[in-house]
């Protein structure tokens, strides 16, 4: 026997409580399989779900919209502030600057390592310490350090630094609309089964495929077992090769009569 299978999806969970809902738009309260009840609780339950899922999909939808650029401005701030410690370093080594002057941007004096900047924070640590450093250095009377110069790495990491920000708000707005579609799930699940519970009752004295074919209607699914699924894959096979043998049958039958209406008027016209 199939087994009753609830919806485990929120697009599954719609479908179900819309089709309870149209068909109860089509038949009498009186003929109705569930209770008026429950159809109100559905009706005034159901809208706020929908929207509450709406505005899921369209802040998710904003978040990877704005992902593209977003990664774009990334490895663009990326590049800038990697390649301006390397230009510093370079000019320490070609003596144009003394080694201290690391010490400006948060480096150790004799350390010639580019700084980690593989993560958001990363980059917002060394970029603001570039932009902050770079003031200074210029006050004491250093030489600008350029290609790029840290003017230009503060054009890139302003804008990584805005649409970082951005990104967060949209990343916050799409985690709180899931929580609240994810808040109301149980809710639907409830009232779904509250129903399906009711129209099957409502069909209990019915044969179980008059039954089930009747709760179908009411949006109710029903899954066969792997087994039972086998069993009926054997069944239809079987009687497919019933019905070849039928028409086979019938064909020779035909075939034998055909004949022997041949043979009957061969005989009448030689007599």
């Amino acid at each position: 026997m199939p087994y009753r299978r609830l919806p485990n999806t929120d697009t599954a969970r719609l479908k179900a409580m819309k089709q309870a809902v149209s068909v109860s738009m089509k038949v009498s309260p009186y003929d109705l399989a569930f209770t008026q009840q429950t159809l109100l609780r559905l009706k005034s339950f159901l809208p706020l779900f929908e929207q509450s899922i709406q505005r899921q999909k369209q802040a998710y939808k904003n978040q990877v919209e704005r992902s593209k650029t977003y990664g774009d401005l990334t490895k663009k701030a990326r590049l800038y502030i990697s390649h301006f410690f390397q230009v510093m370093n370079m000019m320490i080594t070609r003596n144009e600057l003394p080694d201290s002057t690391r010490t400006y941007y948060g480096l150790l004096e004799n350390s010639k390592n580019i700084p980690g900047l593989s993560t958001e924070a990363e980059l917002i640590e060394w970029g603001a310490k570039i932009i902050d450093g770079d003031q200074q250095h210029r006050r004491d009377g250093g030489k600008m350090i350029t290609n790029p110069t840290a003017a230009i790495v503060r054009v890139y990491y302003e804008q990584f630094k805005e649409a970082h920000i951005k990104q967060k708000d949209l990343q916050r707005i799409s985690n709180q609309t899931l929580a609240g579609v994810a808040a109301m799930r149980e809710q639907a699940d409830e009232i779904i089964l509250l129903i399906w519970n009711e129209v099957e009752a409502a069909y209990e004295n019915q044969d179980d495929d008059t039954k089930r074919q009747q709760a179908i209607d009411y949006g109710l699914k029903y899954v066969y077992r792997p087994s039972e699924k086998k069993k009926m894959h054997s069944q239809k096979l079987n009687e497919a090769r019933m019905e070849l043998l039928k028409e086979a049958k019938l064909k020779e039958e035909n075939s034998e009569t055909l004949s022997e209406e041949n043979q009957l008027l061969l005989f009448n016209r030689n007599n």
